[in-house]
């Protein structure tokens, strides 16, 4: 934001070789990762996967076993929390419910004799634009208001590096998608770095430049969000993003850059550039929104997988799409997602029906792919619980 003060970039966030581990656990297995400077980074998994270890080690809330963490290029892993150039915005606002909505901001500066704090807080509310709310107590603002309230706070003190910790899953539905427009807005007009931690898919993919999907304190895969999901690289990955349709197959050939592989419903092809795995067992996968359904067998086309017949045996209508659930001997069940695009009879339980697909919307991966899939909505340990964010709301 122009004549702000808070467009300085932020720094690059650098962990090498971490490893964490508790008596009889371990959070973190390996974990080497840069977040370059000024992006908005996630890190996505369940619960228990190592997110939030990793963001208290960052916040200096915890100390790794092993390895390192550099801030902007310096060696803070041995740095206290209070020294380090970072900020964190937890889930709960702990605002102080005696002062007004400015005091809350300014009072980490005036604790430190931050010169001109007041002036310094007007500014970082109207960043969130409720500065026209500064007079109000916490209790009198939604709970929109009071999480930017919160965001202020952190970003008055201009760190570094922010970190939110599943900054909104306090919030319903409506306004977190609504703020989580309002948190890259921000991101991108102030310059920091963030990083955000959170279980929530589509949160981390409307948010995020870049996501690191974790399980079982180790990256499974990192990319943009439209990469992850169009090509993800394990079955935890294409479960826990969305939904896909994994099915096991046997490669035929790899020639010309196309992949041709047998399932119990027929031979089906891919891209070669689009599989893990090239030869012997592997696993083929297609999102359900690229899946079309017929009620008749569609015509041969070399471009099109088609797999059926099989029958339907279940539908959900809602609203903007249907999904439907067939049943093809030999794969199992397959869904598929219909936009609904006209009006006109569902097809109902019982009926008979192809699903089919453009070759270049699949993706192949390695045989055990299912087994991972299968595991990807279980927690995969106990992580400890985040702390309650300082009372004075400065760094963590």
């Amino acid at each position: 934001m122009a004549g702000t003060g808070f467009g300085e970039s932020g720094a690059d966030l650098q962990l090498e070789g971490i490893r964490k581990t508790f008596p009889g656990f371990t959070a973190i297995e390996e974990l080497d990762l840069t977040i370059p400077a000024g992006s908005f980074f996630a890190l996505l998994g369940p619960s228990g996967c190592g997110k939030t270890t990793t963001l208290r080690l960052v916040a200096g809330l915890e100390e790794p076993t092993q390895g390192r963490i550099l801030i902007g290029g310096t060696d803070v892993t041995a740095v206290k929390p209070h020294k380090r150039p970072v900020n964190t915005v937890f889930q709960s606002y702990a605002l102080f419910p005696h002062m007004s909505v400015l005091d809350n901001v300014a009072f980490g500066l005036k604790r430190r004799r931050v010169a001109d704090a007041v002036g310094k807080a007007h500014e970082a509310l109207r960043l969130v634009e409720l500065d026209h709310l500064a007079a109000r107590r916490p209790a009198q603002l939604s709970g929109g208001q009071q999480q930017r309230v919160a965001l202020a706070r952190a970003l008055v003190n201009r760190p570094a590096l922010l970190l939110l910790d599943e900054p909104l899953g306090a919030l319903d539905l409506k306004l977190r998608r609504q703020m989580q427009f309002e948190l890259k807005s921000i991101q991108s007009e102030v310059g920091l770095t963030f990083l955000h931690v959170t279980h929530d898919q589509e949160e981390a993919m409307t948010m995020a430049d870049t996501v690191a999907v974790m399980n079982h304190g180790r990256i499974e895969q990192l990319g943009s969000p439209q990469e992850l999901y169009e090509l993800p690289r394990t079955g935890f990955v294409a479960a826990f993003l969305g939904q896909s349709n994994l099915f096991p197959a046997s490669v035929v050939s790899d020639a010309g850059g196309v992949l041709t592989a047998r399932t119990a419903g027929g031979v089906v092809a891919l891209p070669s550039e689009r599989a893990v795995s090239r030869s012997g067992e592997i696993t083929v996968g297609v999102r359900p929104e690229k899946l079309t359904l017929s009620l008749e067998q569609p015509a041969d086309d070399a471009a099109r997988n088609v797999l059926g017949p099989g029958r339907i045996v279940d539908t959900s209508f809602t609203g903007a799409s249907t999904q439907y659930i067939v049943d093809v001997p030999g794969i199992g069940q397959i869904s598929v997602f219909e936009q609904n695009v006209t009006f006109e009879r569902i097809p109902a339980p019982g009926d008979e029906a192809w699903v089919s697909w453009r070759a270049e919307h699949g993706f192949g991966l390695d045989a055990s792919a299912r087994e991972s899939a299968a595991s990807a909505d279980e927690d995969a340990g106990i992580e400890p619980d985040a702390p309650a964010a300082p009372a004075d709301g400065e760094a963590a």
